[in-house]
């Protein structure tokens, strides 16, 4: 196993964290503070999105 990323694994990772950060800044004040009151930090706020959405089943 490698700790590499391949350039497509970056490009998707790095996509996929702005889309998150799209997100979160049209959370209302009230869903951020819920998410913050349970992950502490924006960054790992943020984190639980994005890891969220890789683990996600593929839409259709």
């Amino acid at each position: 196993m490698t700790d590499d990323f391949t350039e497509t694994q970056a490009s998707v990772l790095i996509g996929t964290a702005e889309k998150m950060i799209e997100i979160w800044n049209r959370l209302s004040p009230e869903k951020q503070a819920a998410l913050l009151a349970r992950f502490g930090t924006e960054e790992n706020a943020l984190a639980a999105l994005v890891t969220t959405q890789l683990v996600a089943p593929a839409k259709p």
